[in-house]
This record gives C-alpha cells, sequence and structure tokens, in this order.
C-alpha cells in the first residue's frame, strides 16, 4: 500500500514534467509503474500510452487556448508518426517472441529487452536535455519553415520508438520542431503536446485491441493524476525559467536511465 501511494504521489511529477518542458512524461510513467506499482514492463509501455497521451491532450487545450499550437504542423508531423505508432502496436510487438536469446548463460527477454532500450532512449534524452539548446527561442516570430522530408521521417521514427517503449517522444519532437521548423520553443511545446496525445492514444487501441487486460481502476486513477500534474506544472513554469528545469531534469533522468540499465542487465535474473 505505501509503495502504491509512492506511485501515485509519482503519477504528479509526471504532469508536472510535461506541464513544464513538454516532455519527459513517459520517462517517467514505465519505470514508475514497472518498479513503484509492479506493472509488467509490457504492459506499462500500454499504459503509459494513456497516461501521456491524455495528460498531453488536456495539456494541448490548454496551450490551444493561449494560441500555442501550430495545427498544420500537427498534422504534418502527427500523421506519419500515428500511423507508425498504431502500426507497431498492433503488429509488431506481438510478432516479437517473449524469449529473445542468451548472452554467456543470461537470458534476454522481451521485457529486459524493451526496459533497456528505454534505459538507453532515457540516457541520449537526458543528454539532450542537460545540453543547452542555443536555437530555443520563445520570442522569435519569424515565419515557420519546413523541411518536410526530414520532418516526414523523424515523424514515423518517432512513432516506431514509441510503439516499442511506450515513451511520447517529446523530447524527440521538440528539438525537431525547433531545428526542423525554425518554431519558436513555447510554441513548440504546446504543438507537440497535441501530437503526443494524438499518437499515444492512437497506439493505445492498437492494444485494447489485443488480448491485454487493462486495469482501467489504477490506469484511470494514474491519469487523474498526472493529469492534476500538467495543471500544477503549467503554473511553476510562470515562475522558474524552462531553461534551468530543463538541465535538473536531464540529470534526473540520466540517474535514472543508468538505474534501469544496471538493474536490467545485471540483477534482472537474480
Amino acid at each position: 500500500m505505501e509503495t502504491e501511494l509512492i506511485g501515485y504521489i509519482l503519477a504528479i511529477l509526471v504532469g508536472v514534467s510535461l506541464g513544464l518542458i513538454g516532455s519527459g512524461g513517459s520517462i517517467l510513467t514505465v519505470p514508475v509503474l514497472v518498479y513503484v506499482m509492479s506493472v509488467d514492463p509490457i504492459l506499462a509501455t500500454a499504459y503509459s500510452l494513456f497516461v501521456v497521451g491524455t495528460t498531453s491532450l488536456v495539456g494541448g487545450i490548454q496551450n490551444l487556448i493561449k494560441k500555442q499550437v501550430n495545427f498544420k504542423t500537427v498534422l504534418i508531423f502527427g500523421i506519419p508518426s500515428i500511423v507508425s505508432v498504431y502500426l507497431t502496436r498492433a503488429f509488431l510487438m506481438p510478432l516479437i517472441p517473449h524469449d529473445l536469446f542468451y548472452i554467456a548463460g543470461f537470458e534476454i527477454t522481451k521485457p529486459i529487452a524493451l526496459m533497456v532500450l528505454f534505459a538507453i532512449v532515457m540516457i541520449f534524452a537526458s543528454l539532450s536535455m542537460i545540453r543547452p539548446c542555443h536555437d530555443c527561442n520563445d520570442t522569435d516570430t519569424s515565419k515557420i519553415k519546413y523541411n518536410y522530408p526530414l520532418i516526414l521521417l523523424e515523424g514515423s521514427a518517432v512513432g516506431l520508438l514509441t510503439g516499442l517503449i511506450g515513451a511520447g517522444g517529446g523530447f524527440l519532437i521538440i528539438p525537431a520542431l525547433v531545428l526542423l521548423a525554425k518554431m519558436p520553443m513555447k510554441l513548440a511545446v504546446g504543438t507537440s503536446l497535441f501530437i503526443i496525445a494524438a499518437k499515444s492514444l492512437i497506439g493505445f487501441l492498437g492494444d485494447v485491441q489485443g488480448n491485454q487486460t487493462i486495469d482501467w481502476a489504477l490506469l484511470l486513477s494514474f491519469t487523474g493524476l498526472s493529469i492534476v500534474g500538467i495543471l500544477i506544472g503549467f503554473y511553476i513554469s510562470r515562475k522558474i525559467t524552462g531553461a534551468k528545469l530543463k538541465t535538473a531534469f536531464g540529470w534526473f533522468v540520466l540517474v535514472m536511465g543508468l538505474y534501469i540499465l544496471m538493474n536490467e542487465l545485471f540483477f534482472s535474473n537474480l
């Protein structure tokens, strides 16, 4: 019961991270569900899609009210990402066998492989968050320019990653929008939340159509607290600069990623 309470408190932190920097929700959701709430890693990636998708939708609507969403970009980046994540969850994931291979007597299973992949993504994501973003400009009002081939390619790649590990991909989407579409940072965050919401929720539909047994009481409670968190995050973001929060969160994600990697590779078979 005590660990469950901790898990629900951390659910608020999931929403706070989305409200503050427009990403990081899934990076926290999967580890919390697996290590604190004792949810199976495969099922945790499905739950993460629902939690992050629903929370991001609420955040996206908040940004829409502030006129900080570009729907043309949502379509250009979102459509290939949505198609990719749905195909991955509905068809690719069921094809991956539970028992994959052995390395020096160590069995690599599907859950271990997905958590290791998740940890690697966390580590790379943390480095991008720790590194200062010299191209991030909240006041840039220049016309948005689209590098269509790169945006379509990255949209598909983010969708594949989302489908495999349940990550919303905000840490990939926001840099892509800032660098490839020359979009102001605040507009990129608001637009990213709508993209994350669309592809995450549609990806979750791929799981609902399968034989997964969903614990709706846990899922809806966790999601509700995450929504509370994103509203708190929006409030805090008015008081603290995003750059400082982004760097601090990056270090936290790095530590989490290294912990998961060590745990899965050295302690999962004990």
